[in-house]
């Protein structure tokens, strides 16, 4: 046997293959080759027998071989494979548990969300569509010489199912070769006052000489209560249900021409805070004949 191949195999797991002079069989030994000793003939080798030596003169072949493992190591070995795969196992579980349960929560927090915000937006809705301002008619008063409307009395009403409307947050817009956007004067609002000879004629208070009317001024309108059984418009200007109130415009004071004159058209908008606003668009016409003008 080769010096160089025996050293080579030194500390590996070898076969080795003996025959004792005389014997007609050959043995076989399977163990790790600690050392070989050359000058005293014999090599050492770990086998499960033992630590054992061998006579070099004896050894008729010898080759690496593989390590048996024993039944135990091996089932201890699968095992503990196992184990770990079941670790892994759990691990991917909880956290695809952990997933699902943000994911579902973040679910829940955004359906919620889009809930709350469906339904307010929805209220402001309904709120927007069903409230507003209706304009039932139009009419003008005349100066004393009949040429020239000086004032104007809307009418107007909550529409059907509107909540209340707040004359004093409305704005008013008038159209006449100018653009003019007018506000309520909270002092001139009063109820109309039969005892008059027209509703033009309505004080500011009880038996004051000054009219709603001559009050009224370029940038702002006044407010005539005509049906305000629970007192809203003139406490509060506020009108619900049932109440109509006529809004007075003075054209003498908004209108460069001193008035409206015949033929002439007028235009504008009532707009409230929230809802639907209302629209009049009137011409007059050719001759006055009366101080009070239905205006079409």
């Amino acid at each position: 046997m080769e010096k160089k191949y025996m050293e080579r195999l030194v500390g590996r797991y070898c076969k080795i293959v003996t025959k004792e002079p005389g014997d007609d069989r050959a043995s076989v030994v399977i163990g790790t080759l600690e050392d070989v000793d050359y000058k005293d003939g014999f090599i050492l080798i770990d086998s499960e027998q033992g630590l054992g030596c061998l006579r070099i003169s004896t050894i008729i072949a010898i080759k690496p071989a593989q390590k048996h493992k024993k039944h135990n190591e091996r089932k201890l070995i699968t095992e503990d494979n196992k184990a770990m795969v079941g670790i892994g196992t759990l691990i991917v579980f909880i956290a695809m548990v952990l997933i699902a349960a943000v994911a579902a929560s973040v679910l829940i927090n955004t359906s919620e969300t889009l809930q709350s915000r469906a339904k307010t937006v929805g209220t402001a809705t309904i709120r927007e569509v069903s409230a507003g301002i209706a304009i039932e008619q139009v009419t003008g008063y005349t100066n004393a010489q009949k040429s020239l409307i000086e004032y104007l009395a809307i009418q107007v009403r909550p529409r059907a199912g509107s909540k209340d409307i707040d004359l004093s947050l409305c704005t008013l817009s008038v159209l006449h070769n100018n653009l003019s956007i007018l506000k309520l004067n909270e002092s001139l609002v009063q109820n109309v006052n039969l005892d008059n000879k027209s509703v033009f004629h309505t004080p500011i208070t009880s038996g004051s000489p000054y009219t709603i009317v001559g009050n009224t001024s370029q940038l702002y309108f006044g407010v005539i209560a005509v049906h305000d059984p629970d007192g809203s418009i003139t406490t509060t200007h506020g009108m619900n249900s049932g109440d109509r109130a006529l809004i007075i415009i003075n054209l003498s004071a908004v209108l460069d021409t001193g008035g409206l004159e015949p033929r002439k058209e007028i235009s504008g908008t009532l707009a409230p805070e929230i809802g639907i606003k209302a629209e009049y668009d009137v011409t007059a016409p050719s001759v006055f004949t009366m101080r009070i003008v239905k205006l079409d």
